[in-house]
């Protein structure tokens, strides 16, 4: 063998039976082959187990989506590019012309734009409401044929605690598929309920530190046999490398969000009791409207909160930027604590009504609650509270 020949046929060294690494690999490779021609269409028919292209399926990845999946409690996952990519490659997989798809106000703002804009310039129709209007969701479902009911549970910003039985029991009497965004609640709530996919921003929990992005959806195995062709040839799967950080950070998911949820607690009772402060939105706390609801559905409140702020936009504004130790800066979950300020999250869709539902007002703003000393959280809440104008 040549030199050049050797340098793109290098030596192999795969560890013999009964010498696994105790962290798998990152496989980093486009392709994959058999020995046969007849081998590989085996494969490629699912007679016979293995991979050919990283398009559609690899090792790393692989090992990331069965463990979300079980972590889910279901069968399968999909693992793609963000998490919008997730919410979007579902939709378009699920919906034809003609369609009609259920959501609303508390939707995330990049999936409203998806279902609106997206799905509405290939003929699928919508409906929104506002979450806590169950009385609408029957009779749209009950007088419309709809495809699926999209929902979010808590809700982003406002924490709504969806009725996450009812909902998906109107979904299923009236032959449409529940879909969830179940990123707020993270990977180990809600898997009890009768809901057909889950889908996940991984850049969030899973990571925990903010570094690589990802999405998944996660369901039963005939509903994610249905999405891989689409999802393969939509061509978004998540990187090898990506998955391997994403695998990574799973192995303090329970240290991470149980501690947040901890400071979270402590952040929304203490702003709860400030002169400063109209009301904090946070379904661990017994004043939220929801908190039976989400004390009979979540094991965890969650990490992440918000408050009105009695003296409105600017206030907030001027909250957001005295404070130290939280990033001005959108996503959650990581293991720094962030603030987003109301004038970061306008929703410039929403008609007056619709901006009134959504229960979002000028002085609303957004904690991500980290993991750093909660003592330290509220002495900087305080002086960013304090600080006067000008």
């Amino acid at each position: 063998m040549k030199k050049p020949t050797l340098l793109n046929h290098p030596p192999e060294t795969t560890p013999p039976p009964g010498n696994a690494p105790v962290i798998a690999p990152i496989y980093q490779s486009v392709k994959y082959e058999f020995e046969t021609v007849d081998e590989t269409l085996q494969m490629l028919r699912g007679q016979k187990p293995g991979y050919f292209y990283m398009r559609a399926s690899n090792p790393t990845t692989r090992q990331l989506e069965l463990t979300l999946a079980q972590l889910q409690g279901r069968d399968d996952c999909l693992a793609t590019a963000s998490g919008v990519n997730a919410i979007a490659q579902t939709l378009l997989a699920l919906t034809k012309a003609g369609d009609h798809v259920l959501f609303f106000i508390e939707t995330y703002g990049p999936t409203r734009n998806i279902i609106r804009r997206l799905l509405a310039r290939f003929g699928v129709e919508n409906t929104m409401l506002s979450i806590e209007d169950l009385a609408g969701v029957e009779n749209v479902l009950a007088t419309r044929p709809t495809r699926l009911v999209l929902f979010e549970s808590p809700t982003n910003p406002m924490l709504k605690v969806a009725d996450i039985e009812r909902l998906v029991e109107l979904a299923h009497r009236h032959g449409a598929l529940a879909v969830v965004d179940n990123t707020f609640a993270g990977f180990h709530q809600h898997g009890e309920y009768d809901i057909d996919l889950f889908v996940h921003s991984l850049t969030k929990y899973a990571s925990g530190t903010g570094d690589v992005m990802g999405g998944a959806v996660i369901g039963r195995q005939e509903l994610i046999d249905d999405l891989r062709p689409d999802f393969a040839v939509l061509g978004a799967l998540l990187d090898p490398h990506a998955a391997f950080l994403l695998q990574r950070g799973l192995k303090t998911y329970f240290v991470r969000y149980r501690e947040q949820t901890r400071n979270a607690q402590a952040v929304a009772e203490h702003l709860a009791a400030h002169p400063a402060v109209a009301k904090v939105h946070y379904p661990g706390l017994s004043t939220h409207p929801q908190a039976a609801l989400a004390k009979k559905q979540m094991r965890d409140a969650g990490t992440v909160l918000s408050f009105d702020l009695k003296a409105g936009s600017e206030a907030a504004r001027r909250f957001s930027e005295n404070l130290q130790l939280f990033a001005l800066t959108a996503s959650l979950g990581s293991t720094e604590s962030l603030v987003m300020a109301p004038q970061l999250m306008g929703s410039r869709d929403f008609t007056p009504d619709q901006a009134r539902q959504s229960g979002m007002g000028p002085g609303t703003v957004r904690l991500s609650i980290g993991l750093e000393d909660v003592e330290d959280l509220l002495a900087d809440i305080d002086q960013a509270l304090a600080t006067p104008p000008g």
